[in-house]
């Protein structure tokens, strides 16, 4: 078993796998569903550089009341990155955003696709969706642009409205192959102070090591330099565009987010809340970005309202 790999007893062990190409790429991933077949979907999106372990509590506790779906997105945890076909020209003449996916395009296609695989057993049901970080980009482009369709969507802490940018992004796109070429210690100290400057509690020292785990793996200092640039170009044109207030109308939408976030500040809730047309904008304090491991207990409950509201309305 790799580091930082959840053991196959596990009960949310990603143990199916899901198989898709395109014209340009191949992509395998990895997920796994919990509770009754029957119940109403809920799914699960982790964002960068996270994985769906970041979920496990809240898929373990709400599996007793909807059927819940985890995956790993392509690059990410237990999923391999995505491979361009042999035959095919995957430069992009140049196109940074499309050779890096920075709008999400190429992940989000192919989460559409596995959400129309998930889609079959659903006897008409809709699923609820929970998103954080980039997976908010994901989820809208899948509603917006593939035309999957959600009971509700709840948005933390998302990556969904410019604009966007750290320094760490800018420094390692000027030249990713430096920070490619660093010994494995310095690589990890930059790595782990990324992961905590997420966070605005201290992490225990078993959560840290899982959220490096994945990065540290052969190929994943690569992979892990490759989000950074990923980030540093991050394009969201596609949906923002879409965004005329009444998105809300149709799609129940609620947007949590700590009021601690260093990486995107918590006035961009407010702005995506109005953008969209959210039915709630919930402040978390003393939490960052990483809001699951800050204040798990209020999350939960604020998750839990939600769900319970929606599912009775």
């Amino acid at each position: 078993m790799s580091p930082g790999q959840q053991p196959q007893n596990s009960p949310t062990a990603l143990t199916e796998t899901f198989h898709y190409q395109n014209a340009t790429h191949t992509y395998t991933l990895k997920w796994t569903s919990l509770g009754d077949p029957n119940a109403q979907p809920l799914i699960f999106i982790h964002g960068t550089p996270w994985s769906s372990r970041v979920w496990s509590p809240y898929a373990l506790a709400l599996s007793r009341q909807f059927h819940v779906y985890l995956f790993d997105n392509p690059g990410f945890g237990e999923s391999p990155l995505e491979q361009p076909l042999p035959e095919t020209d995957t430069s992009f003449a140049g196109n940074i955003v499309q050779e890096l996916d920075s709008d999400l395009s190429r992940q989000s296609e192919v989460y559409a696709a596995l959400f129309k695989e998930w889609q079959r057993n659903w006897e008409g049901r809709k699923p609820h969706v929970i998103a954080h970080d980039h997976a908010g980009l994901m989820s809208l482009r899948a509603y917006l642009l593939h035309g999957r369709e959600y009971a509700s969507l709840c948005l933390i802490d998302v990556v969904a409205i410019g604009p966007f940018g750290q320094d760490l992004f800018k420094t390692v796109a000027e030249n990713p192959s430096y920070f490619e070429k660093l010994p494995d210690m310095a690589f990890e100290g930059i790595l782990e102070s990324y992961i905590r400057q997420a966070s605005f509690k201290e992490l225990n020292k078993e959560t840290m090591e899982m959220l490096k785990a994945p990065w540290l793996r052969e190929g994943g200092k690569k992979g892990f330099v490759r989000q950074l640039c990923q980030a540093n170009s991050r394009n969201t044109d596609a949906v923002e565009s879409r965004y005329d207030g009444t998105i809300g109308k149709d799609l129940p939408i609620k947007i949590i987010w700590g009021a601690n976030d260093d990486w995107i500040p918590v006035e961009t809730a407010h702005r995506l809340g109005k953008a969209l047309g959210a039915k709630e904008v919930v402040e978390i304090e003393g939490a960052g970005h990483l809001i699951m491991y800050d204040q798990p207990a209020q999350l939960g409950v604020e998750l839990g309202r939600w769900l319970n509201t929606i599912s009775g309305s």
